[in-house]
């Protein structure tokens, strides 16, 4: 009987803990410590992560996984730049290449697939354009159908020489894509047909803002209703509010502490899964992560608190499935530094965990 109890209590502990496990795919710059893709398995209750697999490919710099969580998707930030698709066996973690296409650009750095899991986007910083490119039945990637190419300056004479295509966004509704320009100072907005692939660009739904700001990230609330826009340059959250493919701005706020003085660059954006926080990093001299408190009624923002990343350069970072962690991919430390979330105030606390792992720029996840 004691047997018994024994085997049946293992299996319940192996079985709970299957439903905590995820897979981490973690993409990189290659050159220094790392050679492309890494996967790892990380345990929510934990806070623990594995080294399962890894994929050698140059400057994986941005990723994607699609709605199956079979294929993923990745693009080379290189003068010629790639996208490169892949599939994942969700059995040991194992990614395999399946096919490349151009860009369309020079240094892609940020890649979309839609909710229909047909369609990638892809924005190529350097040359300030965008492709789309369909999904074939089997995964693979097909040649650019639609491209498109921005025009344009700003008065960053070092940042703003022209046009910077920093993102690719879908809204929840699938039927508008977001591109921030960080060159033109441009929130560009296309409408886009699921069906057919058609893709159109949009004047009106367009949003231009202040001279210098920069736009880089952009981020929908979970609840559909509002966006936030990080700018770069700026230092700053843009909030909107949305519908229809509208969008209108409802405040700007500083991502820095107000004694702040040094040099930054902000980076990333997300909602907490729940709704009730955002948070956005800051690089160079501040390596923070700013935490706002989200207002249930108007989707507007209230500065709580700044996280030093305990890194380098936080490019990236995002929430495990469980929402119980955030992980800073600190890029010019090598490692990704665990946080626990208080799940009540919204703040940040050490895990003491780390993943060592070279030039850390993209954290994205698949459930098991």
């Amino acid at each position: 009987m004691k047997q018994k109890l024994l085997v049946l209590c293992c299996l319940l502990s192996g079985s709970l803990f299957a439903q905590k496990s995820y897979y981490l795919l973690t993409g990189t710059y290659t050159g220094g410590r790392s050679t492309g893709i890494y996967v790892y398995t990380f345990d929510s209750g934990s806070g623990t992560a594995r080294l399962v697999d890894s994929v050698a490919t140059p400057n994986p710099s941005y990723l994607e996984v699609a709605p199956n969580g079979h294929d993923v998707y990745a693009v080379n930030e290189n003068d010629n730049g790639q996208v490169k698709a892949f599939s994942f066996n969700a059995a040991n973690g194992h990614l395999q290449l399946l096919n490349e296409q151009a860009s369309e650009g020079r240094n892609p750095c940020y890649i979309t697939v839609d909710k229909t899991g047909k369609w990638v986007f892809a924005g190529n910083y350097s040359s300030g354009t965008l492709a789309e490119l369909p999904i074939r039945t089997d995964g693979t990637v097909g040649p650019a159908s639609y491209t498109a190419a921005h025009q344009g300056g700003g008065p960053n004479k070092d940042r703003q020489e022209g046009p910077h295509v920093h993102a690719t966004v879908l809204a929840p509704d699938n039927q508008w894509l977001f591109v921030p320009d960080l060159g033109i100072d441009t929130l560009k907005a296309y409408s886009f047909n699921a069906r057919t692939g058609a893709v159109r660009p949009s004047k009106d739904h367009s949003v231009k803002l202040p001279d210098g700001a920069g736009p880089r990230h952009f981020v929908f609330h979970p609840n559909g209703r509002w966006a936030y826009l990080v700018q770069e340059l700026g230092g700053r959250v843009t909030v909107f509010s949305y519908s229809k493919g509208r969008l209108k701005n409802l405040q700007t706020i500083s991502t820095l502490p107000k004694d702040f003085t040094g040099s930054f660059t902000s980076a990333d954006i997300h909602v907490s899964p729940d709704g009730r926080f955002l948070y956005a990093s800051n690089r160079d001299a501040s390596n923070t992560i700013a935490i706002f408190r989200v207002n249930q009624q108007n989707g507007q923002l209230t500065a709580i608190g700044h996280q030093s990343t305990l890194g380098r350069t936080p490019r990236n970072f995002n929430f495990d499935p469980s929402g119980n962690y955030l992980l800073v991919a600190n890029q010019n430390s090598n490692d990704v530094v665990i946080f626990r979330v208080d799940r009540r105030t919204g703040l940040l606390h050490d895990t003491g965990k780390r993943i060592e792992v070279g030039n850390p720029v993209c954290l994205k996840w698949i459930r098991k």
